[in-house]
C-alpha cells in the first residue's frame, strides 16, 4: 500500500456561518487571520476558502504544529486533518484505511463512513461508496467494527471536482467570531487574574484590542510592569497579531487623590479618574468601548452601587464580560489561556496601594462629585494622558527571563 500522510487541514467555521450577506467579509477576515498566524513558522502553507469551509494545504509542514495554531484562532469551530486524493476509487479505498488506522491506532473501536458525492460525474454513488469503503476498512484491520449509530470515529468522504477529501479526527477551536470583525476596544489591564481573562473573552467576539495599564512608580515597581507586558504578549496569541500596550504614569494622580479624598471614597474616585484617562486614550486610538475584568459583587469597587457611581464619568460603553462569572470560573479560563501563573506573581498594581482599612461598598454620585470638587481633574487627566507611552508586544517575543525562572 502506498505510504500516505495528511496533506491538508479542513477548517470549519463557528457562528460566522450564520451570517447573511456579510458572511464573505467574515470568511475573508478569518482567512487573513489564519495566514497571518501561520506565515512565520509555516511559510509554505496555502490557505484556500471553499463554500462553507476552508482548506489549509500543508505543503510538507507538520500537521500537528499547524493544528495547534489553528485551534487558538477565534472564528474556528473545528478542524480535521484531511487527505486529498484523486477521484480514483482505489486511492480512496487506501485513504480510508489510512485515516481509520490513524484515528484508532490500536485498531480497536467502532466507525462509520459518511460520503458526499458533490461531483456527480464520479461513477460510485454515495451509499455504495459508504459500503465499499467500510468493507475495505474491515478487511484491513483486526478488531475494528461498524457502528452507524454511536461510532468512536466517523470517516467523512467528500468527492469534489478538484479531488476527494477524507477526514476522520476532529479537534475543536475556540469558536466565536474572527478577530478584527467586531470593532476596536481598549482593555484596562491591571496584571491580576481577571482583566486578561476579560480580554480573552472579548477576543471571542471578534474585537480588535489595545490595552491600557496604570503604573505608579515607585509604589509599583518595574517587575509589576513587566508582568503586565508579559500578560500582553500571552494575549497577543489570541489576537493573531501584536497588541499595543499604553502605560499611564499614575503616581501623581494617585497622590493627589490620596491627599484630598476621604479614605472610604478613595477607591471610587481613583476608578473614576482612571476611566476618564482611559476614555481619553481610547478616543485617540479610535476605540469604541472600554473593557475591564469586573465581576458583580467580587470586591467593594464592583458592587452595583459602585459601578453606577463610577460609570457616571464616561459616556463610552464599558464592557464587562466577566460580570456574571464567579472567581473559580475565571481562574479556570486563566489557567486554560496560560495567564494564571503570571497573574499570581506577587507584584502590586496601582489599585492595591494607598488602600484604606475600609472602602465604601455603596458610594453615591453626589458625594463622589463633592469629593472630586477639590481636585483639578482636567489637569490630572491631561497630564496623565500626555505622559502615556505605548509599546507593541507580541507572543513571538520571549517572556522576561527572570519571570520564566519564577513560573
Amino acid at each position: 500500500m502506498k505510504q500516505m500522510t495528511y496533506d491538508h487541514i479542513l477548517v470549519r467555521y463557528a457562528e460566522l456561518s450564520l451570517k447573511g450577506k456579510n458572511r464573505s467579509q467574515f470568511e475573508k477576515r478569518l482567512q487573513h487571520n489564519v495566514r497571518t498566524a501561520l506565515k512565520t513558522s509555516f511559510p509554505e502553507v496555502k490557505v484556500k476558502r471553499s463554500f462553507g469551509r476552508m482548506f489549509v494545504q500543508l505543503n510538507g509542514h507538520d500537521e500537528q504544529g499547524v493544528s495547534k495554531v489553528l485551534k487558538g484562532l477565534f472564528g474556528i469551530h473545528s478542524i480535521s486533518p484531511a487527505l486529498k486524493l484523486e477521484n480514483d476509487i482505489d486511492l480512496i479505498r487506501e485513504g480510508a484505511v489510512y485515516a481509520i488506522k490513524d484515528a484508532l491506532p490500536a485498531e480497536k473501536g467502532t466507525f462509520k463512513v459518511t460520503s458526499k458525492r458533490i461531483d456527480k460525474t464520479f461513477p460510485v454513488r454515495s451509499q455504495k461508496l459508504n459500503r465499499e469503503l467500510g468493507a475495505e476498512v474491515l478487511k484491513n484491520t483486526k478488531e475494528i467494527q461498524v457502528d452507524v449509530h454511536n461510532p468512536n470515529v466517523e470517516l467523512r468522504v467528500e468527492v469534489r471536482q478538484d479531488g476527494t477529501y477524507l477526514t476522520c479526527r476532529t479537534e475543536y477551536g475556540p469558536g466565536g467570531l474572527p478577530t478584527g470583525t467586531g470593532g476596536k476596544v481598549m482593555l484596562m489591564l491591571s496584571g491580576g487574574i481577571d482583566s486578561p481573562v476579560a480580554g480573552y473573552q472579548m477576543f471571542k467576539r471578534g474585537v480588535e484590542m489595545e490595552a491600557i495599564h496604570f503604573h505608579s512608580p515607585p509604589f509599583t515597581n518595574e517587575r509589576a510592569l513587566q508582568k503586565v507586558k508579559d500578560l500582553t504578549k500571552v494575549l497577543s496569541r489570541y489576537a493573531g497579531t501584536e497588541i499595543r500596550l499604553h502605560v499611564v504614569p499614575f503616581t501623581e494622580a494617585q497622590k493627589q487623590i490620596h491627599d484630598a479624598v476621604p479614605g472610604e471614597y478613595e477607591m471610587t474616585i481613583m476608578r473614576r479618574v482612571m476611566l476618564r484617562i482611559a476614555e481619553k486614550v481610547a478616543g485617540k486610538r479610535d476605540a469604541l468601548a472600554l473593557v475591564n475584568g469586573e465581576s458583580l459583587g467580587q470586591v467593594a469597587s464592583q458592587t452595583l452601587d459602585s459601578m453606577h457611581t463610577i460609570n457616571e464619568v464616561t459616556n463610552m460603553p464599558i464592557l464587562r464580560p466577566l460580570v456574571a462569572m464567579d472567581k473559580q470560573e475565571v481562574i479556570e479560563i486563566a489557567q486554560k489561556i496560560d495567564t494564571y501563573e503570571l497573574s499570581i506573581l506577587p507584584y502590586e498594581d496601582c489599585c492595591t496601594i494607598f488602600l484604606p482599612p475600609q472602602t465604601k461598598t455603596k458610594p453615591n454620585r453626589n458625594k463622589a462629585n463633592r469629593f472630586e470638587s477639590s481636585l483639578d481633574l482636567d489637569a490630572i487627566v491631561k497630564e496623565a494622558a500626555e505622559g502615556t507611552y505605548e509599546q507593541k508586544l507580541s507572543s513571538a517575543e520571549e517572556l522576561d527571563k527572570e519571570f520564566e525562572d519564577l513560573l
